[in-house]
């Protein structure tokens, strides 16, 4: 089959699956005579295999990693945990980070709870004031700076 039916079989761009080539994740097939890439059935498992990885936001060279593992079946799959663990302490600490972005905007959010003029309104005084390098609701430099604070002192 060719690449744009490969493509088409498994949901992947065509630009997708020549970096894959360059990448080494997927092999480069024989070519026909006439010169189009002649893709079989374990292309097709392959290209599964690491969208699938993807969708587990595992990056390429640890899909790489796994690939090399399919290819030795007789091979200790200890690393193949510990690949995993690592993967998963990855997934854990992005989840700390996004409940504090959370958070963060949360904050951010509390500053302007009407519709008003984009003068007057708080988010963006807030955003302002960041970019100047003050605190701000959602990176306070004391853990309690917010614009009404910074308000009453001037």
């Amino acid at each position: 089959m060719r690449i744009g039916e490969l493509a088409k079989l498994t949901g992947i761009e065509v630009e997708t699956l020549r970096y894959y080539e360059r990448a080494g994740l997927v092999q480069l097939p024989a070519r026909q005579t006439n010169g189009y890439r002649a893709y079989g059935q374990d292309a097709i498992e392959r290209v599964n295999f690491i969208r699938h990885c993807r969708t587990l936001d595992m990056g390429l060279e640890d899909i790489k990693r796994l690939l090399n593992f399919t290819s030795k079946p007789d091979a200790d799959c200890l690393d193949v945990n510990h690949l995993l663990d690592e993967h998963l302490a990855r997934v854990r600490s992005k989840l700390i980070s996004l409940r504090t972005l959370e958070k963060q905007l949360i904050q951010l959010r509390t500053q302007c709870v009407t519709g008003q003029r984009a003068a007057d309104c708080g988010i963006l005084q807030e955003l302002v004031a960041a970019a100047h390098g003050e605190a701000c609701a959602c990176h306070p430099s004391d853990g309690s700076a917010s614009l009404s604070k910074r308000k009453s002192h001037e």
